[in-house]
């Protein structure tokens, strides 16, 4: 009886594992195929509109999501991540510091630019406590924070207070997120300036709009 059992038990354990590997891998597809729709369709598509473009009905998107809420909050935990990845490793990947500043600013621009309608559907809704992408962002603002303050710290070296130098990071994430999207939001035209110029003058602005609050020495 023991080894039969043994044996139930175990082949009772290889479905439930071979299960949720499939149910895992069925969310990651849908997610992915969620991406693609709210980056061909625009960040107002409806779950019908995602549904019929990943050629699969709402139900299935509810029994994974439960709405369209939270198929919101895991695309968006997903795309923060991403950025959080790729815009850290831009930043370590430079040994000086207006580099490793001015390759974050680039790679947050560029990853945004690439898909300004699934960047709009991740940031347009407001994020409430028990929001699933609130962590990621939170993990994303500190990592980028840390590295700015370092940055920050050996460019400045003792010209620039502690205090100063532990509100400026998340204040510059807060300023090239607003001039980001609204760098975004404008037509194409003369006036619209590129993604390297403007990602120039934010690196510059970051670098040395800081050097505006020391105290200026009398002569």
């Amino acid at each position: 009886m023991n080894k039969i059992t043994e044996e139930f038990d175990r082949e009772t354990d290889g479905r439930a594992a071979r299960w949720e590997a499939h149910r895992t891998a069925r969310h990651e597809e849908l997610l992915k195929l969620a991406r693609k729709a709210v980056h061909e369709l625009g960040p107002q598509v409806s779950m019908e509109d995602i549904a019929g473009h990943a050629h699969t009905s709402k139900p299935v998107y509810y029994r994974y999501f439960g709405d369209k809420e939270g198929l919101r909050q895991a695309l968006s935990a997903m795309v923060i991540n991403d950025f959080r990845e790729r815009v850290i490793a831009a930043g370590l990947a430079k040994e000086d510091e207006i580099s490793a500043l001015h390759a974050m600013v680039s790679s947050y621009l560029g990853l945004a630019d690439n898909s300004p309608n699934l960047y709009f559907f991740v940031t347009s809704a407001p994020r409430s406590a028990d929001d699933e992408s609130a962590g990621a962002l939170n993990t994303f603002f500190e990592e980028a924070s840390s590295l700015m303050s370092e940055r920050l710290l050996k460019l400045y070296d003792q010209r620039a207070t502690a205090a100063t130098l532990d509100l400026w990071p998340r204040a510059a994430l807060g300023m090239v997120r607003a001039a980001g999207e609204q760098w975004l939001s404008q037509p194409p035209g003369a006036n619209k300036p590129s993604l390297q110029s403007l990602a120039t003058e934010l690196t510059n602005w970051l670098a040395y709009g800081i050097a505006s609050t020391r105290t200026p020495t009398t002569r």
